[in-house]
């Protein structure tokens, strides 16, 4: 059995011209006459190495934990391949792998490598100063304030040394990703047992991309304008906003043309006949719609939670179709165990898709989704209840035995606020570190404590004009409630969010 998924970051859903949107994605549409699309994709926890934690173990990451590593207890679908004997390989530009907070991710492939020079990525350099309050290829640096602000003009500094590395096509991070992949292949493809992962960081933020892809968007001169949006509220003009979604169009074109290498080695190679191929993402971006940059200072709209999602399974012959039920990052770490018959553990809620792909088969009626102390929502598919946090003065905690955040190990005040607390079933018998969450205030802020909004999709698929209806708010407030036991939610989560618990 041989196995290759592709992995973006920050991949936009509704600007594809596979499902509809403006920017011409040729081999995205290539990719869909070979493939199951799914149509109802959603993430469940957010940002990256969240959703990075749930495709390793097909469980819920923020209901417990913020961003933080792959624990000692946690089920890892690489390396359970691993142990059954299959080669799995990570070729990777995204530099969140080589941090604190992500460290334990790539060692848990049989062999990896990460492509340097992304976004902050400390890689060039360079102390050469810089005039205060320059911060190069950004928007509204006004709009922002004390750290957040120092912090993204810090990486905006370093992301413009990185790019001086950057003197044709092939030196760009994402490409020299795709080569790894391909020089997998060639390497490889000829053998059985092997799972590739080909991920890039693209097309994330900053939205840099070679000239040749920007030409088909901007002018020569507009090519020099901000590529770097900031986590806020929209406060530019017209111009200057639709210049920046002209760079992430670049951007994502750059990303289907390497799509397309993929897909031209596996016709090449006829991997068609015996390889699994999926083509995913961790999340979207918003880009202007809505008044708001980024992710996480918002509501969690669809724009960032409804993603594209392509799987080709070589045992059930299915393509050029498509599944409209829900499913969502976790389902992929038990998909990909069922392929390669190897046993899922039962600490994995996440669905086998098999079945799904070959004849419809119900997965779940609710999909939840949040970031760990931000708005829990949920959806059934045709509605969407963010449900915002109820009672600021109930903290959240974080339960882990790898006490990291992205790029630090946890304070020593935030180690003082220590408890043991007893196993959870998924911890298998080993107790954890409660420890008292500093929760990211752009999450927990995103909606205003008690306010809720609740959309319905096929009324309102651009979220545009929240509903009051009573029934269907409570009923899927109670199916947040229900999830949350299922999932072994901590007791605070039900009062903060002012949730009633189900009775065991």
């Amino acid at each position: 059995m041989k196995a290759v998924m592709v992995m973006y970051d920050s991949l936009k859903r509704d600007l594809m011209s596979c499902f509809g949107g403006p920017v011409k994605t040729p081999n995205f549409e290539r990719l869909q006459k070979h493939t199951v699309t799914f149509d109802k994709s959603y993430v469940g926890s957010l940002p990256c190495m969240p959703a990075r934690r749930e495709l390793h173990t097909g469980r819920y990451n923020f209901l417990h934990r913020s961003w933080g590593p792959v624990e000692p207890f946690d089920d890892s679908m690489p390396e359970i391949l691993k142990k059954k004997g299959i080669y799995t390989y990570l070729a990777t530009d995204h530099y969140h792998y080589v941090e604190d907070g992500g460290c334990t991710y790539h060692t848990r492939y049989s062999g990896w490598n990460v492509n340097r020079g992304q976004e902050s990525d400390g890689w060039v350099a360079d102390l050469t100063p810089h005039a205060e309050g320059f911060a190069p290829n950004m928007l509204s640096p006004q709009t922002m304030t004390g750290t957040l602000r120092a912090f993204r003009m810090a990486g905006s500094w370093q992301s413009m040394h990185n790019r001086e590395k950057l003197h044709s096509e092939k030196d760009y991070p994402m490409h020299m990703t795709f080569d790894d992949g391909m020089d997998f292949l060639n390497r490889n493809g000829k053998f059985d047992n092997w799972f590739l992962q080909i991920e890039t960081f693209d097309p994330h933020e900053p939205f840099v991309s070679p000239e040749s892809f920007q030409n088909g968007f901007l002018s020569p001169d507009e090519q020099a304008s901000p590529d770097w949006p900031p986590y806020a509220k929209v406060c530019e003009d017209k111009e200057t906003i639709e210049k920046m979604r002209k760079k992430y169009y670049s951007l994502l074109t750059f990303c289907d043309q390497q799509l397309g290498r993929v897909l031209d080695k596996m016709d090449e190679m006829d991997l068609w006949k015996d390889t699994m191929l999926i083509v995913n993402t961790d999340h979207g971006f918003v880009l202007g719609e809505h008044d708001w940059w980024g992710k996480g200072n918002m509501p969690n709209y669809e724009e960032l939670v409804h993603t594209p999602l392509f799987i080709w399974n070589p045992l059930t012959g299915k393509k050029d179709c498509h599944c409209d039920r829900l499913v969502q990052t976790i389902d992929l770490a038990p998909t990909l165990l069922e392929y390669f018959g190897a046993e899922i553990p039962k600490d994995m809620t996440g669905i086998p898709l098999r079945k799904v792909i070959e004849d419809q088969a119900l997965t779940r009626d609710y999909a939840l989704f949040g970031y760990h102390g931000g708005p829990v929502c949920i959806t059934d598919g045709r509605y969407v209840l963010m449900r915002a946090v109820a009672d600021f003065t109930q903290d959240a905690y974080e339960y882990t035995l790898m006490p990291t955040h992205m790029r630090n190990f946890f304070t020593v005040d935030e180690m003082k606020t220590t408890e043991l607390h007893e196993p959870f079933s998924f911890t298998k018998g080993m107790p954890v570190m409660k420890i008292k969450g500093l929760v990211n205030q752009r999450y927990a802020n995103a909606q205003a404590e008690g306010d809720d909004l609740l959309f319905d999709l096929k009324t309102d698929p651009k979220e545009l004009n929240p509903i009051e209806n009573e029934e269907v708010k409570n009923r899927l407030l109670k199916m947040i409630g229900r999830i949350a036991c299922e999932n072994e939610a901590p007791d605070e989560l039900y009062r903060r969010y002012k949730l009633e618990k189900p009775e065991a």
